[in-house]
């Protein structure tokens, strides 16, 4: 039954496509890191943390709509599997935070972006999935690189004629 609701839990909150089918292959507590690299390939980054785990980062920006960090335990185990880019972590972008803690909550973005008439600004974005809708998250920060606003927008490459 666990092992049932680990991988019911990691397939709906995860992502569609290749990437919930090579989760499906995986279970927290028993998979091994060479489990993982198995089925999700060589991280984009790997951190080393202070307890011994591991952060292995896969990022599928800019042209995926998910960012992917998987821990692994102490023990050489799965410990936890999360899709970084959802609804409740896009809403925890708030004015003030500093680009470093964008980072750590949604991974890295997609793409950046300044606009000549706003010399001091820089915005990121993201691609990211609102149920079955393809969308854009952007956030705006300021010269000091703290967080002015941010948006859910249509992705102009699902809505443009030409896409892309």
């Amino acid at each position: 039954m666990r092992r049932l609701m680990t991988l019911l839990s990691l397939i709906t909150a995860l992502f569609a496509g290749c990437d919930a089918q090579r989760a499906a292959k995986l279970e927290e507590g028993l998979s091994t890191e060479a489990d993982v690299r198995a089925q999700f390939g060589e991280p984009v980054q790997v951190i080393e943390r202070a307890d011994g785990s591991k952060l292995l980062a896969y990022p599928r920006q800019p042209e995926g709509w998910t960012n992917v960090e998987i821990v692994i335990g102490t023990d050489g185990k799965m410990a936890s599997l999360r899709q970084l880019l959802t609804p409740a972590n896009l809403a925890k972008v708030r004015p003030g935070m500093a680009q470093a803690e964008v980072r750590q909550l949604l991974g890295p973005q997609a793409k950046t972006l300044r606009y000549a008439l706003k010399p001091d600004e820089e915005t990121w974005r993201w691609h990211v999935m609102a149920g079955q809708d393809k969308k854009v998250f952007e956030v705006i920060f300021d010269g000091e690189r703290r967080v002015l606003s941010s948006a859910i927008a249509d992705d102009e490459r699902q809505t443009m004629p030409g896409g892309k």
